[in-house]
């Protein structure tokens, strides 16, 4: 019997039940990838992130959906910093400590900002953003049982990608995002046909954003906080001159009773946005150990 320690942490959160939870798997260097797809079947969650040496970084992660491997996300990463640094694997240097995360998309930094010693705040810097396939607006509004009129004119609706592929459509108000209903069937016909991974619907609000996220079945259908989403929405709103400042606060869970928030930078001029920042904080709240024959 293989031992593997385990924990569950939520992200973009400074509180327990809050955020978005993630399972994080240490010393998983033994574990097959269909092992890795049976325990994250298990979990349940939206990710299972899967922590292993690299020979390219400080350290290497793989994260899972019940359905699938995926390339980046956010929520994972923050979590699995969180879990290192709790379990003294990483080791804080001042301030501000960067660290080289392995993933499937490539290597991105992660910056752990620092006071008296402890974790404030994790940022990780996502890809250069790609924006790809537009959508109609008329099919993206009635996937989700909107009207075009609730969407915002003027913007394409546009898969977004800094590092896994999302779907981005911005909305009128926070009405908008109230009467959401999804029809499964249409958002898995439209995945396969624009190749994206999930949808990131989002309404301007006075701090900053409000979002929801929705994915097709058998994963997580409505996700609590989405990190990756939130940098491709971020390089969406400076590119299209929705933002008048690159940085803002995004908020999201509050109607599932979770909610989260994370600080959003994009890097670098609306034409040519070379990076996006997004940084929260993240609590554990279970610590046990994983067994598997």
């Amino acid at each position: 019997m293989a031992s593997f320690p385990f924990f569950q942490v939520d992200a973009f959160a400074s509180e327990p039940l809050h955020g978005n939870p993630c399972a994080v798997v240490l010393d998983a260097d033994g574990l097959t990838s269909d092992q890795m797809q049976a325990i994250a079947r298990e979990q349940n969650l939206s990710e299972t992130a899967f922590i292993l040496h690299s020979d390219k970084a400080d350290v290497r992660a793989r994260y899972f959906t019940p359905a699938e491997e995926i390339p980046l996300a956010g929520h994972p990463t923050i979590a699995s910093i969180h879990t290192l640094i709790e379990t003294n694997r990483i080791k804080l240097t001042g301030a501000q400590t960067r660290i080289s995360l392995e993933l499937k998309a490539g290597i991105v930094p992660v910056d752990v900002l620092s006071a008296e010693g402890q974790p404030r705040e994790i940022v990780m810097t996502q890809l250069k953003p790609k924006f790809l396939s537009t959508v109609p607006h008329d099919r993206a509004a009635s996937v989700f049982g909107l009207s075009t009129e609730d969407l915002v004119t003027g913007r394409p609706v546009q898969v977004v990608s800094t590092g896994t592929p999302q779907l981005m459509v911005p909305v009128q108000a926070l009405d908008c995002l109230r009467k959401i209903q999804v029809d499964i069937d249409a958002l898995s016909k439209l995945r396969r046909e624009f190749l994206f991974f999930s949808v990131h619907l989002f309404a301007k609000i006075d701090s900053g954003t409000f979002a929801r996220h929705f994915a097709g079945p058998p994963d997580v259908f409505e996700d609590p906080f989405t990190g990756s989403a939130t940098g491709g929405m971020g390089a969406y709103l400076w590119h299209y001159g929705l933002m008048d400042a690159p940085d803002f606060l995004a908020s999201q869970g509050t109607w599932m009773q979770r909610p989260g928030q994370a600080r959003v930078r994009v890097l670098g001029p609306r034409n040519d946005i070379s990076a996006v920042q997004v940084g929260g904080e993240a609590v554990t709240v279970i610590a046990g150990t994983l067994h598997l024959p």
